[in-house]
């Protein structure tokens, strides 16, 4: 793959996360508990970090960690078997307003496996969508309900989330194949 640029900087992610917790606070009203569960793997970093925006605000927030792995719709049963990293929720989701939370919405494929997942777990009284970027080429009718920005690509382009732990920096970049 090719570099071709920075679409965000640590300052520009710390922006949209300020303002996505502000938009999660305003369209939830006090009346249902609020909890963000983080796709693994940079779903799981961002969701901490929203937390701690919301919190900072007073509204208290649970926080969890999804693999969906299992629940994909293009696993291979003739494939090696898939590495499957911990789920991670300590809290039922049965009568709150979930917020799944990932790094980039493609194609809606990730998402609808997280609400299965979810679902799985409980019956939320509402599931809500937060990506730090759309990048569009919808393969499923899924929308955002909070979105960081919007990055229109092509298809042999690659949006490349850099967060910790997995990486030293905080950064959006887009790379061509």
């Amino acid at each position: 793959m090719e570099f071709k640029s920075y679409i965000m900087d640590e300052q520009a992610v710390c922006r949209a996360l300020a303002r996505i917790s502000h938009e999660i606070i305003e369209r939830n009203p006090d009346d249902l508990p609020i909890c963000l569960i983080g796709i693994m793997r940079r779903g799981a970093p961002l969701a901490d970090l929203l937390a701690e925006k919301i919190r900072a605000f007073g509204t208290p927030v649970e926080v969890g960690y999804l693999d969906i792995t299992l629940y994909r719709d293009d696993l291979d049963a003739a494939a090696a078997q898939p590495q499957v990293n911990a789920t991670k929720i300590d809290f039922s989701v049965t009568g709150k307003t979930v917020i799944m939370v990932d790094d980039v919405l493609f194609t809606g494929r990730t998402a609808r496996a997280a609400m299965d997942a979810i679902i799985s777990l409980g019956r939320p009284a509402k599931i809500q969508f937060a990506a730090l970027v759309d990048r569009g080429h919808r393969e499923l009718p899924i929308v955002a309900n909070f979105i960081g920005k919007n990055v229109p690509t092509a298809r042999n382009e690659v949006i490349v989330v850099s967060m910790p732990p997995f990486d030293e920096e905080i950064s959006v970049a887009i790379w061509q194949k």
